[in-house]
């Protein structure tokens, strides 16, 4: 039995919440293969994308670009809030496969997103306390396809996403959940911190996944939860840090001092289901 002390959310007189080479052009076949996997190439063709509603994750111009439709489609895109940024030709290149990409490049997701209250309403219509995951700024598409695999794996009701300075639901990420993100909820919101605020209102309470906190096991998380995860180089950031509830831990035994940020959350995940579905 583990001697370390408890962290129990009931337990109200322990813890205080916190204050508030250029290649020749490909056919139109495989462009538009590509835009079938979520790369839109060209300007006509993410003017269009800009029409038709679907969610876009972010738009790629072309460093130093801004004439004609280029001007019309960045004018679009922040109306539209979605985030605009500026690369060199070598990125959009490999971005399109060397497409004519015309100076811009459109990432459209792959999935419509949710909100936050509709991954309160599935665990509602399950009749399950709310098993949420937090993704604050996990960039490696690699590691949110992981993260949502274990997050369906273990039956959470959704994931929540940032809308800036993180991976979105890229083919990438698509691959490597191996079909959970089919069966997944996923949010994408404008500010993490702000949604942890809004989660806690609602009687959820928040744990960070980072080191200095209890171990995972000796925490209760027998109630409405969710977890964070941080990104592969920062972990999770200092304000979502001070916002959450508690911080809770892997203890490491070996050299290393920390778990690939999927690894780590299959473990913590895994745990918290076992709680409350005991």
């Amino acid at each position: 039995m583990s001697n370390k002390k408890q962290f129990s959310p009931r337990n109200s007189e322990r813890y205080d919440r916190p204050k508030k080479q250029d290649r020749p052009r490909p056919k139109r076949e495989e462009v538009e293969q590509e835009s079938d996997e979520g790369i839109v190439v060209g300007r006509n063709a993410v003017r269009e994308l800009l029409k038709s509603g679907r969610t876009i994750d972010k738009i790629f111009v072309q460093r130093g670009e801004r004439e004609g439709s280029i001007v019309v489609i960045v004018a679009e895109a922040v109306a539209a809030k979605i985030p605009v940024v500026e690369v060199d030709k070598a990125k959009l290149d490999n971005m399109s496969g060397f497409a004519h990409h015309q100076g811009v490049v459109a990432m459209a997701a792959q999935k419509e997103y949710c909100s936050v209250d509709d991954i309160l309403d599935i665990a509602k219509e399950r009749g399950e306390k709310p098993l949420i995951v937090i993704s604050d700024g996990i960039s490696d598409p690699h590691n949110l396809g992981a993260l949502i695999r274990c997050a369906e794996g273990v039956g959470a009701h959704g994931i929540i996403i940032p809308k800036r300075r993180a991976v979105g639901l890229t083919p990438v990420v698509t691959k490597a959940s191996a079909g959970a993100i089919e069966h997944m909820a996923i949010a994408k919101v404008p500010n993490i911190a702000a949604c942890i605020e809004e989660l806690k209102e609602k009687g959820v309470w928040v744990f960070a996944a980072e080191a200095g906190g209890p171990a995972y096991y000796d925490t209760d998380l027998d109630c409405a939860c969710a977890l964070v995860f941080g990104s592969e180089g920062e972990g999770v950031s200092r304000l979502v840090k001070e916002r959450s509830d508690a911080i809770i831990s892997i203890p490491m035994y070996g050299k290393v001092n920390s778990f690939n940020v999927s690894t780590a959350a299959a473990i913590i995940l895994a745990e918290a289901s076992r709680q409350q579905r005991n």
